[in-house]
């Protein structure tokens, strides 16, 4: 009879891999299961093998990230919404850095790539509801808008979470969305306190966003 799968096992290889990215340990089979408590039977029994570790940790990046993304409570104000869901993006990659830095590893394909899509559509859903509320010009295109939304938070939090510069980068988000949502047709003093808005979370008590 077969042994059922047990989801803390692969769990617990996921983040040993992720661990390990972060410390820059190099992974192999051996290494990976090193102090586990399981053996390397469990590499192929979960993962197929090692390039399917790789795998699992692409899906498992984007799995979380729509967790994250399902938890932002959506309001009246959609500008707000789009704000908020790109504060929860980038929330997700500083919670989940090892994770963050093989999400778009093109090396490797996803368990689920409809994983990755639905996670922009979150975006492109409160981007559209812009649209229909006046807040965005008609001719806007929702996808394109929620691409360049999250644009702007995948290069912030590229340079804060896996690159050289501080936290209080990430600062530079609000006046950059609420420049792109202006181009896009919001007015600016409602612009900017939706922004201001989505994006407090992110705001480190006392500091206004887009302080230097």
């Amino acid at each position: 009879m077969a042994r059922t799968k047990d989801p803390a096992v692969r769990t617990l290889l996921v983040e040993r891999a992720a661990h390990m990215l972060r410390t820059r340990e190099p992974i192999t089979l051996r290494s990976l299961v090193a102090g586990t408590g399981v053996s390397t039977m469990a590499v192929y029994t979960y993962f197929g093998g090692m390039d399917g570790v790789w795998k699992a940790l692409r899906q498992e990046g984007f799995t979380r990230l729509g967790a994250r993304l399902a938890t932002v409570t959506m309001s009246t104000d959609p500008v707000r919404d789009l704000t908020a869901l790109v504060v929860a993006y980038v929330g997700n990659a500083l919670d989940h850095t090892d994770l963050y830095r093989v999400m778009f590893d093109a090396n490797f394909d996803l368990e689920d790539a409809q994983a990755a899509d639905d996670t922009l559509e979150y975006l492109v859903r409160a981007a559209e509801r812009g649209r229909r509320a006046g807040r965005f010009r008609a001719d806007i295109d929702p996808l394109e808008l929620a691409i360049q939304s999250w644009a702007i938070g995948h290069g912030l939090v590229s340079l804060v979470a896996t690159g050289p510069l501080p936290r209080r980068t990430l600062g530079h988000g609000a006046p950059m969305l609420t420049a792109l949502f202006i181009s896009a047709g919001d007015r600016s003093d409602g612009c900017r306190t939706s922004v201001e808005q989505g994006w407090k979370q992110l705001t480190p008590p006392g500091e206004e966003p887009g302080a230097e």
